[in-house]
């Protein structure tokens, strides 16, 4: 199988430049060999994404943008997780197929996309018949996304930020809210407009999540605002209570030392409702809970 390998590395808005073709790790932790920390069925999406059977999760390690308040911090950095061929991951896809897998959930792939693109090809090719979500924290260009035209069917993207500070204090990358834009109208021009089955499984199309943190209502209700003005009913949005602080955060970034309150999603899911937004999903309850986070025991790797 071949694969499009890239040295220096120029995939995603980091320019990092490293050399992961001869082992070097980039920004994102990894070298271009593919690393999976799980893949499992996965019952915590979206209901049009997970369903009944679950949604097949295949979790890469490493990522591109390594938030401050990354709940998945044990793979992010690249440390944990078994390198496996491309051989492997088309394997991995199959096997997933016949345990009733929803579809095939690429999680934080963005780092190995000229890898992916062959695999994702062969797998069709190989009868793969299953929708291909590609789940991403968004910072991406969108030139790189356009290896995947006609290869992903359904897109779930982050949009964490509109606010270029926040974006650099959380995550490093001021540029965030101008590459997540982007990204997001290659995702769209990709998939068009939703796709159902009859049992109401996302078949194509965009969710976009936005995580709700503590203290940033103003930015939150941007992005919304961003979304449904620019998108209006083109896309779903997934509004997200879930966030957990990490041990610790609280040292550095005093504010994130929290949970987000009842009242602050209360309103912000309001506010949604203001602008009209009718394509969405909200989460209800306690879900700031590090239970959502799942064993990174390469499990099915």
């Amino acid at each position: 199988m071949e694969i499009r390998t890239f040295s220096p590395c120029r995939f995603c808005p980091r320019d990092c430049g490293a050399k992961r073709s001869q082992g070097q790790r980039g920004r994102c932790g990894v070298t271009d060999t593919l690393r999976v920390a799980r893949a499992a069925l996965h019952y915590w999406e979206e209901p049009c994404i997970s369903g009944e059977t679950g949604s097949g999760a295949v979790f890469f390690s490493g990522c591109n943008l390594g938030c401050v308040f990354c709940q998945n911090r044990d793979i992010s950095d690249g440390r944990a997780g078994k390198d496996i061929s491309p051989e492997r991951l088309l394997e991995i896809f199959f096997s997933l197929k016949k345990q009733g897998a929803a579809n095939i959930n690429l999680v934080t792939p963005s780092h190995y996309l000229p890898a992916l693109a062959p695999v994702l090809q062969e797998a069709r090719a190989s009868g793969l018949d299953l929708p291909i979500v590609y789940n991403t924290g968004g910072y991406e260009y969108s030139e790189a996304l356009r290896l995947l035209d006609g290869l992903v069917d359904i897109y779930l993207p982050d949009f964490k930020y509109m606010d270029p500070a926040l974006a650099a204090r959380y995550s490093q990358a001021p540029d965030y809210p101008d590459r997540a834009k982007e990204a997001l109208a290659e995702m769209v021009r990709q998939t068009g407009e939703a796709v159902f089955d009859e049992a109401g499984m996302m078949k194509r199309g965009v969710i976009v999540r936005h995580l709700a943190l503590p203290g940033q209502l103003s930015d939150s209700m941007s992005v919304l605002a961003y979304l449904h003005e620019t998108y209006g009913e083109q896309i779903f949005l997934s509004i997200m209570n879930q966030y957990t602080p990490m041990p610790g955060i609280e040292k550095t970034f005093p504010e994130l030392g929290r949970k987000l309150s009842a009242d602050e999603y209360d309103t912000l899911v309001d506010y949604a409702v203001l602008l009209g937004v009718e394509n969405g999903f909200i989460q209800e309850g306690d879900t700031a809970e590090e239970s959502f986070i799942p064993p990174f025991d390469l499990e099915g790797v």
